[in-house]
């Protein structure tokens, strides 16, 4: 049964709106979903995350939550929802970019990833099988395949041994799956990993593949690792034209506002990244007319509101000219505001979209965006 309904799509761009179903609650697509990596969107109370950000789904991490709390934990809590008091849809990465990032404390081979935990410097190791398990255990609405991320750059030949694996443990994670129960009385829904670089002729085979294991999620790995726009573009369109239109794909790990524009424009449904609270705790603040580092001298002076456009259901409106002042005291305030504000701002972009996706003029609206949050203010 399919858990995606699309309802609108755009006549200009591969552009579309949706809903996930899952048993904790819809998910209005197109989408960008907040990373909480150990259980938690850095600095943000999950009430803010509900009322003001709005979010309706969240991430987290199996490399983290299986190093730390541990599963036995996560288990006799009913799972991670229970555990972190979260109501909503929540989504689990496998671990395999935290793997990869690992490049000096880790060794890969077609059994699995043997490698060193950064807190401790203990030894673990990951396969197929075990990582379903443990996704199992934590109980993310969403899991994920357990894949191989290739850097960039990436030889065409490191590439296409990476991608026939990435196939192959594929196959060892529905299997695996298949024998081991869902443990806390709701579904799991599976997404398999298209890679292969930016290879045309690997990203093809990869989507073939992936698309014929018909799992109800489909998503696009080893992206917005440093390639070129041009070429994150371009391998999102051809993979987009392959897998199947009635279900939902997932951009991984994107991005920046522009890109997420363009990606929905090419019929991306989902994205993720740690970039708006990351930044956010550097100064950097996203607005709906460019981008504004709170550090630098000409905002000393300035009462104008960061939300000037409105876009926030905040209870207490902050100046630009406050919030730099936070963040040169110290004050632990100062980017927990521009985090709140930042991932305001991408979930209200995405939901800007999908109202231009229904009223149908996305396209154009989308390229005077992409024009705008750019821009340093």
């Amino acid at each position: 049964m399919s858990i995606f309904r699309i309802e609108a799509k755009d006549k200009n761009s591969k552009a579309r709106t949706g809903i996930i179903t899952t048993d904790h609650g819809d998910i209005r697509t197109p989408i960008f979903m907040p990373v909480g990596t150990q259980g938690a969107v850095k600095g943000i109370h999950h009430h803010e995350l509900k009322e003001i950000v709005k979010a309706d789904i969240i991430l987290s991490n199996t490399y983290h939550m299986y190093l730390r709390p541990g599963t036995d934990i996560l288990e006799n809590a009913g799972g991670i929802h229970k555990y972190i008091g979260w109501d909503r849809p929540l989504l689990t990465d496998s671990g395999g970019y935290q793997v990869y990032s690992l490049s000096g404390m880790r060794k890969i081979k077609e059994e699995g990833v043997k490698f060193q935990s950064h807190i401790d410097g203990s030894y673990h190791h990951f396969a197929p099988e075990n990582v379903m398990d443990i996704q199992r255990k934590i109980g993310a609405d969403i899991i994920m395949a357990f894949d191989e991320c290739t850097p960039y750059p990436c030889e065409y030949n490191y590439a296409k041994k990476s991608m026939q694996m990435t196939h192959r443990w594929l196959d060892r994670c529905i299997a695996q799956l298949e024998k081991s129960p869902e443990l806390y009385g709701y579904s799991q829904t599976f997404a398999p990993i298209v890679q292969g670089s930016t290879y045309k002729d690997l990203r093809e085979e990869s989507a073939h593949f992936i698309a014929s294991r018909e799992q109800k999620i489909n998503a696009i790995g080893g992206l917005s690792v440093g390639e070129p726009h041009e070429d994150m573009y371009g391998m999102t369109e051809l993979v987009c034209g392959i897998l199947p239109e009635d279900k939902p794909r997932y951009l991984m790990g994107v991005g920046l506002p522009e890109n997420i524009l363009e990606s929905i424009a090419l019929g991306i449904d989902m994205m993720d990244c740690v970039l708006p609270t990351r930044n956010a705790r550097h100064g950097i603040i996203y607005t709906p007319n460019g981008i504004i580092n709170i550090h630098n001298n000409k905002w000393k002076d300035d009462l104008s509101l960061i939300d000037e456009a409105g876009i926030m259901d905040y209870p207490v409106k902050h100046s630009k000219s406050y919030i730099r002042h936070l963040f040169k005291a110290g004050e632990a305030l100062g980017p927990q505001i521009a985090s709140i504000y930042n991932l305001t701002f991408f979930i209200w972009l995405v939901r800007e979209a999908r109202a231009h996706i229904e009223l149908g003029d996305f396209y154009e609206w989308k390229n005077e965006m992409v024009k705008k949050v750019a821009v340093r203010m």
